[in-house]
């Protein structure tokens, strides 16, 4: 197989866009991607700040070395979880996301849950009997209220995540069996700002997983390569590897999916569903809650606190930048 572009010997084959490129040129044209859809959906721009979410692994590092490359200014924020998995899982993802920091002299933020509030994520799945124990639904939990909290804090202007392709269209076709019209209707490339909450985008949300770990491959970058031990089992997986599948029998049907999607949605598909949560700043943090009184992130806490012989640090008193 040979490069499209100048005939020498291709390092991938995108049989979706029936283009093979050489590693120099493949290098080049991920981040032209990247910039596309950017620039095509509104995400942010070179004069505002960036806040990349960073778990370690490929399609985050890979993001942010993407933004680096084409010049944006984008600092990376990593949550410690406390997740062991028998191997360190967290411990290993930390330093990952550390080292590729140092080694491109990127600012890397980083909040370790157990040592600021006193319990990990596991721990607190079971305290908080959140979601029956289980450390998935505490887990997003947490990580949204951080993200969107060090975003405030740190004045950025939009926190971006490394959700691709094969991400979006997992959930997509999650949401639809479910026919979760409130679902449908806020997935989307970006989620607009306002009333406490910070912008988000998705610069990854047409880009295959297959595309980012060839990125990675070829630029060298490090990164943990096990999925979270909790992750197994998960319906998101298992969506994923029906449309894997499709994908091979049908090269391309993950874009189709989730471009039809998107241009249903902005012919007024989902238009009559309205999402109906009036939100206000917590009693305790401050931070956008539908609930009354106090949010269901202190509310989470404040349990943990009952349960725990060390008490934490006021979440309200404590500044996470």
């Amino acid at each position: 197989m040979k490069c499209r572009k100048c005939g020498e010997k291709a390092v991938i084959n995108m049989r979706q866009h029936k283009l093979a490129l050489c590693r120099e040129h493949y290098l080049a044209w991920l981040p032209e991607q990247v910039e596309r859809f950017i620039e095509k959906y509104k995400m942010f721009t070179h004069t505002e700040k960036v806040l990349m979410a960073v778990s370690g692994g490929k399609d985050s590092l890979g993001l942010w070395h993407i933004l680096k490359t084409l010049g944006y200014n984008a600092e990376g924020l990593y949550i410690g979880l406390g997740i062991d998995g028998g191997a360190g899982y967290s411990d290993e993802s930390r330093a990952l996301s550390e080292a590729f920091a140092k080694e491109h002299g990127l600012i890397l933020h980083v909040v370790d849950i157990e040592q600021k509030y006193g319990a990990t994520i596991p721990e607190l799945a079971v305290i908080s009997n959140r979601g029956q124990g289980k450390p998935c639904s505490v887990c997003g939990l947490n990580k949204r209220y951080l993200f969107n909290r060090v975003a405030l804090e740190g004045n950025f202007d939009v926190i971006v995540t490394g959700h691709n392709l094969d991400d979006e269209v997992a959930v997509l076709m999650q949401n639809t069996f479910n026919w979760a019209g409130g679902y449908l209707a806020r997935q989307a490339p970006v989620l607009p700002g306002g009333a406490g909450l910070a912008r988000k985008a998705k610069p990854l949300c047409r880009i295959y997983e297959r595309e980012m770990t060839a990125y990675c491959l070829l630029q060298g970058i490090e990164y943990i390569y096990a999925e979270c031990p909790h992750a197994e089992g998960s319906t998101t997986i298992y969506y994923k590897e029906v449309l894997n599948q499709m994908e091979t029998d049908r090269p391309g049907t993950k874009l189709q999916y989730y471009v039809s999607f998107l241009e249903a949605k902005k012919a007024g598909l989902f238009a009559s569903v309205e999402d109906k949560a009036v939100l206000h700043p917590c009693d305790r943090c401050g931070q956008p809650t539908s609930a009354p009184g106090e949010c269901a992130w202190c509310r989470m806490w404040d349990r943990v606190r009952l349960v725990k012989t060390t008490v934490p640090v006021s979440p309200e008193s404590v500044s996470l930048l």
